[in-house]
């Protein structure tokens, strides 16, 4: 009898052992500085998902002198965390063998802030406003689509430099910003809580933090997609829902600049404007994607002047094989259950 459970625990040492050896290592990387809204990867990582569905990951940030993006079809990164549409279709449209393979975010974070008071009322009433401070590279992108949407002007540009101060001067100004970080910092800056208007919420439809992948991984390498992707998404679950401690201290060990003020204030935007858990996601799990939906954002980029009808071959942008599964809604229901 003692022989025989020496050699069950032994069975039992050598499975444990392989389990740890036969970890897959991964580098997956994200476009910016550590920060709540990639606080799902980081509780996958802290909490131990990564590593149950097999995974040895690595999150390797980016920041603005750190441009991730070239990584992934060089093969130097296995997954990259991206902005939104925009790039995944520019990627098809140049022929880089990339594609999206999951949605973490069912809103664009992308808004526009005004200060209260003025008179603007809807998104509509910010076509009045004299000022408007947008960065450079939005001026090329979502600022198109608000000119062609919603009649707004170029008279009133202002180039938007990450520095607040402009518009905390001038009360009739409006400015771009992150949804789930901006209103932090105007609160503490100007004392007020600024309106955000959530491009999200005014038609503009894309999918914001996909994961791309390289096509040849997702084709020859499915399991290894299909591991990553799920365990990110029970990730997001666990970082909305659960103890986001863990994934905070390993963001702030990333990224020293972030408080616990800042990360708790982030994760309370992230989940009260929908950021993550909201529209298909809510049925179809995190992560969730439709294809009629990328169709009308290109669609509504093609009337914005920023690409052609039929200049992109949206089947090769983005693939629902491996979500709309429902994966972690059980998880969700569990993490809020009396709440």
């Amino acid at each position: 009898m003692k022989n025989a459970l020496k050699s069950i625990a032994a069975a039992a040492l050598f499975i444990s052992a392989t389990a740890v050896f036969s970890q897959e290592k991964i580098v997956f990387a994200t476009n910016w500085k550590a920060q709540a809204a990639h606080g799902g990867f980081y509780q996958a990582l802290a909490d131990g998902t990564y590593k149950r569905y097999g995974l040895d990951v690595e999150i390797r940030p980016g920041g603005p002198q750190v441009n991730n993006r070239p990584l992934l079809p060089a093969g130097k990164i296995d997954f990259l965390m991206t902005g939104n549409l925009l790039h995944s279709f520019d990627n098809v449209k140049n022929g880089v063998p990339t594609i999206v393979v999951a949605a973490m975010f069912q809103k664009d974070p992308q808004a526009i802030f005004a200060h209260p008071g003025q008179g603007y009322a809807n998104f509509k009433d910010l076509t009045k406003a004299p000022v408007a401070f947008i960065a450079k590279d939005a001026q090329f992108s979502f600022w198109q689509w608000m000119k062609a949407e919603y009649g707004f002007r170029d008279e009133a540009l202002r180039p938007y430099v990450y520095n607040l101060g402009p518009f905390l001067a001038n009360p009739q100004s409006i400015q771009q910003g992150y949804a789930v970080e901006e209103p932090l910092a105007v609160r503490a800056q100007g004392g007020f809580a600024p309106q955000i208007f959530l491009l999200a919420d005014q038609g503009y439809s894309t999918y914001s933090t996909t994961i791309e992948a390289r096509t040849d991984t997702v084709e020859h390498k499915p399991e290894t997609v299909r591991r990553f992707v799920e365990a990110s998404i029970l990730g997001w679950y666990g970082y909305l829902y659960g103890d986001p401690k863990a994934a905070n201290a390993l963001m702030q060990q990333a990224n020293p600049d972030l408080s616990d003020a800042n990360l708790d204030g982030s994760r309370e935007l992230i989940k009260q404007l929908g950021i993550v858990d909201s529209g298909e996601a809510l049925a179809k799990g995190i992560g969730a994607i439709d294809p009629a939906r990328i169709a009308d954002f290109y669609a509504k980029m093609v009337k914005a002047g920023l690409y052609k009808a039929g200049e992109v071959d949206l089947s090769k942008v983005a693939t629902t094989r491996f979500v709309n599964q429902g994966l972690g809604l059980d998880v969700k229901k569990r993490l809020t259950a009396g709440r």
